[in-house]
């Protein structure tokens, strides 16, 4: 009896973790709402990758192509840290249910 619980619980969990993985890439993201220095800083960021893109970079050496990757690099993660949320995968949401079915 226990099997067949185990079983049926384990494809029930694997059936919402299939539709949600299907809908998330459907919906687009949710923003938040930012505060003023946030959005200043965020703005500070974006003119600066424009600057980046804007730049010839045909005449700059390897070393300083290598430079602006790491810059971009930098510039993309504190834009995401600014986003902000909290982000979980698939596998780790099933660990979680399938442990709150254990304990409970």
């Amino acid at each position: 009896m226990k099997r067949l619980i185990y079983s049926l619980v384990l494809v029930f969990t694997l059936a919402i973790s299939a539709n949600t993985v299907s809908a998330a890439g459907k919906t687009d993201k949710i923003k938040t709402e930012m505060t003023a220095e946030q959005q200043i800083q965020l703005k500070q960021i974006t003119d600066r990758v424009q600057e980046i893109r804007s730049m010839d970079k045909s005449q700059l050496s390897k070393t300083e192509k290598k430079e602006l990757r790491k810059e971009l690099r930098g510039l993309k993660k504190q834009a995401n840290a600014l986003g902000g949320g909290v982000y979980l995968s698939v596998g780790a949401i099933i660990i979680i249910i399938l442990l709150l079915i254990l304990i409970l």
